[in-house]
């Protein structure tokens, strides 16, 4: 099984307890592609395909830049992925042990502005962070003992809380 080979693991909660999916994978392309497809396979029924899509685009932004920048071609880690879906919102929060994210990624350069900056106005590489503050909602980045972690909500449909106890694989 490709999750197995590639070091991904998912915590399933126990019936009764919250619902949150868990996983850690090592830092690398094929490890982030089946974390992708977990993460939506686990909440496929739970939004809809332009939510999932939404979520799917985001994470991976920010799987990619960690693998590519945080850890880069010659450093090896892991990243663990944490997330909760809400009646309205999937919360997410993205940690690893690579370098420090630089603070131009989060700076809210385009906040209040009247509209989008183009293409050519952004800085090398920072469409992919354009896109992640523009479509995540309470994105927050914290730095403590050598760990990143970032969190951040996706706004989505209200569904029921009977769909969430459906979907979670628990009788």
């Amino acid at each position: 099984m490709l999750a197995e080979r590639r070091g991904l693991t998912e915590a399933r909660p126990k019936r009764g307890t919250a619902q949150v999916f868990h996983l850690s994978f090592l830092a690398d392309p094929l490890s982030v592609r089946a974390a992708l497809c977990a993460t939506r396979a686990r909440f496929a029924r739970q939004m809809s395909e332009d939510e999932a899509g939404t979520l799917e685009l985001v994470l991976a932004e920010v799987l990619n830049n960690i693998v590519e920048h945080g850890y880069g071609a010659d450093e090896t880690g892991t990243i663990t992925l944490s997330m909760v879906r809400d009646r309205c919102s999937m919360i997410c929060s993205v940690s690893d042990d690579g370098v420090e994210l630089p603070a131009r990624c989060l700076d809210h350069l385009w906040d209040g502005a009247p509209s989008r900056p183009t293409p050519e106005d952004l800085p090398e590489g920072g469409f992919g962070w354009f896109l992640i503050r523009d479509l995540a909602e309470d994105l927050g980045y914290h730095r403590e003992g050598g760990r990143n972690l970032l969190a951040f909500r996706l706004p989505l449909q209200a569904f029921s809380s009977d769909e969430t106890e459906a979907d979670s694989g628990h009788p």
